[in-house]
C-alpha cells in the first residue's frame, strides 16, 4: 500500500465513519434503553449523562464530514503541491505553491489510482504532476512534450526538440535574471518554444553539455508520455529515466496560489498566476 495523503484520508474517513455507525446502530439504542429503564443516575443530569455518547464518538461524528469533504476535494477535484526545485524555471520557481486539476484527464479512485471515468487526454505542452515511475510515492512536475506514438529527438548541443522529424521552433527572448533560490540561473538564455499551439518559455545554457551523447531519440509507447522540464539543462526527466505511464498521472497544474521561497521570503506578484 502506498502511504500518501489520500491513503491517510481514506483511513480517517473509514475509521471515523465506522465509529459513528457503530454508535448509531448499537450504542445509542442501549443508552436510550438504559435511560428509559431508570438505569442512569437519579435526576435529569444523570439521564443526560447516560444518553450522551463518549468523547471518541463525539470526535468521530464531528470530524467525519470534514475528512470526507477533504478526501473528495483532494482525490477528485483539486490538490495543492509545492515546487521544491528549479527544474521548471522560468515557468515555475522554487517555493511556488500550485493547484492541480485532478479531473482534467479523468476521475481516479484514491489509493489504487484506477481510472473510473475518462474525461480527456493530455496534450503537448500541458504541465502535469505525476508519480515518478522510479518511486511512485514521489510526485514530479514536468511538461508533456511527446504523446503516445511520437518520435522525440533532442539535440543536446543545440538544445532543440524534434517531434516526428520536425524541429520545434524557438525564439530568443533575452537573458534570464534569477532571484532567490534561482539566482544561479542568471545568465541563461530565455527562449519561447512552441509545442503545437502551446507557447511557453524555457531556459537553456548554450555552453552546458547536459547529455551523454550529442543527441537522443525516443519512440513514445502507447499509454505513455515523454516529459521534460522547462529548465532544460537542469532537469531529470524522460531524457534520463524514460516515459510516464498514463496510470501515474495525477493532474494538470493550472495556477500558482502562493510563492514562499524559504530564506528569501514571499513573492506576492506570483499569487494567482496561471500556469502555461
Amino acid at each position: 500500500m502506498r502511504w500518501d495523503f489520500s491513503t491517510i484520508m481514506v483511513l480517517f474517513v473509514v475509521v471515523s465513519g465506522l465509529i459513528w455507525a457503530f454508535d448509531a446502530l448499537v450504542l445509542a439504542p442501549k443508552r436510550r434503553l438504559a435511560v428509559a429503564g431508570g438505569g442512569a443516575d437519579q435526576g435529569a443530569t444523570g439521564e443526560e449523562r447516560a444518553a450522551r455518547p463518549s468523547v471518541v464518538v463525539e470526535y468521530a461524528k464531528s470530524f467525519f464530514p470534514v475528512f470526507l469533504v477533504v478526501l473528495i476535494l483532494r482525490s477528485f477535484l483539486i490538490e495543492p503541491f509545492r515546487i521544491p526545485s528549479n527544474s521548471m524555471m522560468p515557468t515555475l520557481l522554487t517555493g511556488d505553491f500550485i493547484v492541480v486539476n485532478k479531473f482534467t484527464y479523468g476521475i481516479r479512485l484514491p489509493i489504487t489510482d484506477q481510472k473510473i471515468i475518462d474525461l480527456g487526454s493530455p496534450e503537448r505542452g500541458d504541465v502535469v504532476v505525476f508519480r515518478y515511475p522510479g518511486n511512485p510515492s514521489t510526485p514530479f512536475i514536468k511538461r508533456i512534450v511527446g504523446l503516445p506514438g511520437d518520435t522525440v529527438r533532442y539535440d543536446f548541443k543545440r538544445k532543440i526538440v524534434f517531434l516526428n522529424g520536425d524541429e520545434v521552433s524557438q525564439d530568443a527572448k533575452g537573458t534570464y535574471v534569477g532571484k532567490g533560490s534561482g539566482r544561479g540561473m542568471t545568465g541563461a538564455s530565455v527562449k519561447l518554444e512552441r509545442l503545437d499551439t502551446a507557447d511557453h518559455q524555457i531556459l537553456v545554457q548554450p555552453d552546458f553539455r547536459s547529455g551523454p551523447t550529442p543527441w537522443g531519440e525516443w519512440v513514445v509507447p502507447d499509454g505513455h508520455y515523454f516529459v521534460m522540464g522547462d529548465n532544460r539543462d537542469n532537469s531529470r526527466d524522460s531524457r534520463s529515466w524514460g516515459f510516464v505511464p498514463d496510470d501515474n498521472l495525477i493532474g494538470k497544474a493550472f495556477r500558482i496560489w502562493l510563492n514562499l521561497d524559504w530564506g528569501h521570503g514571499f513573492d506576492w506578484k506570483r499569487i494567482g498566476q496561471a500556469i502555461r
